[in-house]
């Protein structure tokens, strides 16, 4: 619990100023940076644990770290997608965008399960710096037209946090739409602290199955991630957001119950973590295209950056 608060508490921490310190640079170039920052990072606690010398507390450290440099590449994320391509292709880039991190969430959890019974985990981490490191890489082979505001044009950084909250105050949707994640990221944050617990040690369920489950359940996302700006398209934005939301929050409930009834429990998992998935990634890409398309281009930062405060 206090290892997933120090990596998320940052949003709270820097989250407001870094949408206004991002609505003044380039954001694929601090992107660039905040990779090799958690690259860096993560890369301590092999290093540590060769030594002999990792404890819980340097965990905790590097989560808070990574959660910072994190802050900086989720915000420009979402800022920089509308700078790539038109306001028409956004829901599409953003679908792509998804589908490729869900392919790659289709075997990453089984690999990592397979590999922690060869491997000692702080080893295993290396991936993680791996995985950065071409990320940055990658980043910088992009080619885009960003233009940033002149220095002369920048206001007082609390005038400038202010506009981004007022926007997202003032609009209605935006306003839902934060009041919906916010919840479902308060509750669904509780149940996969606690999901992993609850599988391994009471369920006894083996790392590797268990991995293999969350591979599995990626397929389901996977399928959100090509599917949903079809459904938008067929339904509606506003009611693919709203139906979604039902549905993912139904399918939650899955989870606990799998601990209530033992000998399904492998079955409710794979249902419950395939149609959580499906409907949670079709939300995401519908309200983040929503979004995007509401957005004045200089305030995409501070818009997202107001957004992910409150949310996570």
């Amino acid at each position: 619990g206090y290892l997933n608060a120090a990596q998320t508490a940052a949003f709270l921490v820097v989250g407001l100023p870094a949408g206004a310190w991002l609505d003044r640079m380039r954001k694929r170039h601090v992107m660039i940076v905040a990779d090799v920052v958690r690259a860096a990072a993560v890369a301590v606690l092999p290093l540590l644990a060769i030594l002999g010398h990792l404890e819980i507390w340097h965990l905790v450290v590097v989560g808070a770290v990574v959660g910072i440099a994190t802050v900086f590449f989720d915000v420009g994320y979402q800022s920089f997608v509308p700078v790539l391509v038109d306001d028409e292709h956004v829901g599409d880039a953003n679908g792509v965008l998804e589908a490729t991190a869900q392919t790659m969430r289709l075997g990453g959890p089984a690999v990592a399960g397979a590999l922690l019974g060869i491997l000692a985990a702080p080893m295993v981490l290396l991936a993680n710096v791996a995985g950065f490191l071409v990320s940055a890489l990658a980043l910088t082979g992009i080619r885009d037209g960003e233009v940033v505001a002149p220095k002369a044009d920048r206001r007082p950084l609390h005038l400038e946090i202010a506009e981004g909250i007022r926007f997202v105050a003032g609009d209605d949707l935006l306003r839902r739409i934060v009041a919906t994640v916010a919840l479902s990221n308060l509750g669904s944050i509780v149940v996969f602290t606690l999901l992993p617990i609850a599988v391994l040690r009471i369920l006894g369920i083996d790392p590797f199955l268990y991995g293999v489950i969350l591979s599995i359940g990626a397929v389901g996302a996977l399928a959100g991630s090509l599917l949903a700006m079809r459904i938008a398209r067929r339904l509606g934005e506003g009611t693919t957001i709203t139906w979604s939301t039902v549905v993912f929050a139904a399918a939650s409930t899955l989870m606990p119950l799998a601990v209530l009834v033992p000998d399904t429990a492998v079955v409710l998992l794979v249902v419950g973590e395939s149609l959580f998935g499906f409907t949670v990634v079709v939300f995401n890409i519908v309200q983040v295209t929503a979004r995007q398309r509401l957005c004045p281009k200089p305030l995409l930062g501070r818009m997202n950056a107001s957004i992910r405060t409150v949310v996570w």
